[in-house]
C-alpha cells in the first residue's frame, strides 16, 4: 500500500517525530510505500489566500504536490500535539489548502434529491496519533474530546474514509522512558494492524 504520513510538531526531538518515524518504519518493514511530509520542516504555508478559494483556482506548486500525495495514498497517518484542542496551525492550514474541493471531496445530491458532501478520497483507513499532557480521565471530564470528532467525522469521514482510528498517548510530559518505548511499540503494531 501507499501510505502517507503527515508529521505537524515544530521541534525535530519530540515525541510526535519519534512516532512517525518508528510508525514510518514499521511499515517499510511490513512492505509498504511510505512517504513521510514533515510540515514544519518543509516550512509548508499554512496561509490559505483569497486566490485559492476561486473556483477552478490553480494550486500553487507545493499545494499540488501534497494534495496529489493525498489523492494518491491508499492510507493516511496524522501526527499531531493536541493544542487547545486542535491541532497545530500548519496542520489546520494544510488542510485548508490540501483537501480540495472538486478533489478530496464535492457537493452532490442524494437519492432523495437533498443536498450532500461525496467524500472522494480512494484511501480506504486513516490513522491519527496525537500527544496531550493532561491525563486521559481529566481531559474527557473536562473537555470530551473533540478531536476524535473533528477527525472522524469532520475531515476524514468528510473526505470519504470509511475507517479512522486514533490513538492518544498522554501526559507525556510525566511519561518515562520506558513508558515511551511502549508507546512506539503500539504505535507501529496499531499502524501494521490498521494497513495489513
Amino acid at each position: 500500500m501507499n501510505i502517507l504520513i503527515v508529521l505537524a510538531h515544530p521541534k525535530p526531538a519530540s515525541f510526535n517525530h519519534a512516532i512517525a518515524t518508528c510508525v514510518r518504519d514499521a511499515l517499510l518493514a511490513a512492505g509498504h510505500q511510505v512517504t513521510l511530509r514533515d510540515l514544519c520542516a518543509e516550512g509548508f504555508d499554512a496561509n490559505f489566500s483569497a486566490d485559492e478559494l476561486a473556483r477552478g483556482n490553480i494550486a500553487p506548486p507545493q499545494v499540488r504536490e501534497h494534495a496529489d500525495a493525498v489523492l494518491a495514498a491508499d492510507g493516511i497517518i496524522v501526527v499531531h500535539p493536541n493544542w487547545w484542542a486542535q491541532p497545530p496551525a500548519i496542520l489546520k492550514g494544510w488542510l485548508d489548502r490540501v483537501l480540495r474541493p472538486g478533489e478530496a471531496y464535492r457537493f452532490g445530491t442524494n437519492d432523495k434529491g437533498e443536498g450532500c458532501v461525496i467524500g472522494q478520497l480512494k484511501a480506504k483507513a486513516a490513522l491519527v496519533f496525537t500527544t496531550s499532557n493532561t491525563p486521559r480521565e481529566a481531559e474527557l471530564a473536562l473537555y470530551g474530546d473533540p478531536l476524535d470528532n473533528l477527525w472522524k467525522r469532520c475531515i476524514w469521514g468528510f473526505c470519504g474514509i470509511e475507517r479512522v482510528e486514533r490513538r492518544n498517548f498522554e501526559p507525556v510530559i510525566a511519561s518515562t522512558p520506558a513508558l515511551r518505548e511502549q508507546w512506539l511499540a503500539d504505535a507501529a503494531l496499531m499502524a501494521t494492524t490498521v494497513f495489513a
